[in-house]
């Protein structure tokens, strides 16, 4: 699978992304972890299409923060320059689950072990010394903390953390449920229909869901709402859901501020 991201005038990000795509070992990892999770725990898929949609979703997001002034952490922190930030974001996202390729318990720790030699590689000529060894931490760091319980540090982490739950249209939720069986994780999986990223009126970003029931509302209230209250991005996002679809729902609006 090639990776497709809007680049812009980010020269680093376009050769990362070269070599994302050039990378054997990173396309045999996400092939591995799709085989772990469908194939042998028969859960929902964490390969490749999920790296993909992911990925978009978390630049969007750094980039909607970018233009309300919200300032990432390795330009605050080490004085790197935006354009870095995006660097960290897309390698956390491309490299975040390939600790399913050995087992799907603590797959964030696995994926720290897998991705570190993976990122010196990509890195490699990009950076002096210093400046890749910071890139390379903040991306670990991005990767350790996209796991619910583990609050992120970073507005970068906060990014990969948010946009990883952010897969749901369609039955794409990241919450794990059993592949075609009639679960509450499932139906509601089914109910989310759109989900839709703009510059909020109130906050930096707005995320606009759209459902065809109200099931819904169990994948935004299990996954969503937590990993928003648990990261960097809570003072940043509103979300609105809307039913459309549903005969008589149960709820007509939602909201996360």
């Amino acid at each position: 699978m090639s990776l497709n991201l809007p680049v812009r005038d980010n020269e680093k990000l376009g050769q990362l992304l070269a070599r994302i795509n050039a990378s054997v070992a990173l396309q045999t990892y996400w092939e591995a972890s799709n085989t772990t999770a469908i194939s042998r725990l028969h859960i929902n898929d964490h390969g490749p299409v999920h790296i993909k949609i992911m990925t978009n979703i978390a630049l969007k997001l750094l980039r909607l923060l970018a233009a309300a002034d919200v300032t990432p952490n390795v330009v605050s922190d080490y004085e790197l320059e935006p354009a870095d930030a995006e660097v960290v974001v897309v390698l956390a996202s491309c490299l975040h689950d390939v600790g399913h390729a050995i087992h799907r318990k603590d797959h964030e720790e696995l994926s720290l072990i897998l991705a570190a030699p993976l990122i010196d590689d990509f890195l490699d000529g990009l950076y002096d010394d210093r400046a890749a060894v910071l890139v390379k931490a903040e991306a670990l760091h991005a990767i350790l903390t996209h796991q619910r319980d583990i609050p992120p540090l970073t507005l970068e982490a906060g990014v990969v953390k948010v946009a990883d739950a952010l897969d749901m249209e369609a039955g794409r939720a990241r919450i794990p449920f059993s592949t075609g069986t009639p679960t509450i994780h499932s139906v509601s999986a089914m109910a989310i229909r759109k989900v839709r990223l703009s510059a909020g009126e109130k906050k930096p970003i707005r995320i606009a869901i759209e459902m065809t029931n109200s099931a819904g509302i169990f994948q935004l209230d299990n996954l969503l709402r937590e990993k928003l209250k648990n990261s960097t991005l809570a003072p940043y996002v509103e979300v609105l859901a809307e039913i459309a679809g549903d005969e008589e729902p149960i709820v007509q609006h939602y909201a996360i501020d």
